[in-house]
């Protein structure tokens, strides 16, 4: 899991980094404007949200977020307990609210609900340019050619398709895909690419996995 941690009390978030940081990627931004953009570009599972920051309140986060059709659940947290605060945060788009001060255990298990929810967002058919890919069957589609994909290039395909503008990390894919605690390397996450473009290729899909040196990967659509 790969969480953003947007919070300027650092003492604060640094405990909070360190509570999550087994087992998962976590990052941290101490003001709005440095979070927004970082969840903007991050492809977080999930984004815990103080309501006070500087440069750029949460409230004011989490809106340009939902306006950039950011879907990433967001929990938000706040020192201020009254209803008023609580309906302008899901308002804006926050997913979840949590009031200062928490016990640790109840921020796990928030946290813990938030993912499993957007993991119960699946949808049939994930589409991008030409090219369609069927969830319920692994099988990818363009005009009336199909190719059925493997596990892990479902997975993979499934990726890329739901993050179509964003560059992955190899370090991200493997997190996503296999999980931090595999045996997995770089190697074998280039090894995948290829065979994915050969059957972009055989299916005569318009689209390709491009590459930028020393980021990532990301689908184009080639003229």
């Amino acid at each position: 899991m790969k969480l953003l941690i947007v919070e300027d009390e650092v003492k604060l978030a640094d405990a909070l980094k360190e509570l999550f940081k087994k087992g998962n990627v976590v990052d941290v931004a101490y003001d709005g404007e440095d979070g927004y953009f970082m969840a903007k570009k991050g492809d977080y599972d999930v984004v815990v949200l103080d309501v006070m920051l500087p440069k750029m309140d949460g409230f004011e986060v989490v809106k340009r977020l939902r306006d950039s059709k950011i879907t990433v659940p967001v929990l938000m947290l706040t020192a201020k307990d009254d209803v008023s605060s609580r309906v302008k945060g899901l308002d804006c788009g926050a997913d979840d609210y949590l009031t200062k001060p928490f016990a640790t255990e109840e921020l796990l298990a928030r946290v813990r609900a938030l993912t499993r929810r957007q993991s119960e967002m699946v949808f049939d058919v994930l589409t991008f340019a030409d090219i369609s890919l069927n969830t319920s069957n692994y099988t990818l589609h363009c005009g009336g050619k199909s190719v059925n994909l493997g596990a892990k290039e479902y997975e993979l395909m499934r990726l890329l398709l739901s993050n179509p503008s964003q560059v992955l990390s190899k370090d991200v894919i493997i997190s996503k895909v296999w999980g931090l605690d595999c045996d997995i390397t770089e190697n074998n996450v280039e090894a995948y690419m290829s065979f994915l473009r050969k059957k972009l290729h055989f299916i005569g899909s318009k689209v390709n996995i491009s590459t930028k040196r020393m980021l990532g990967y990301y689908l184009e659509e080639q003229a």
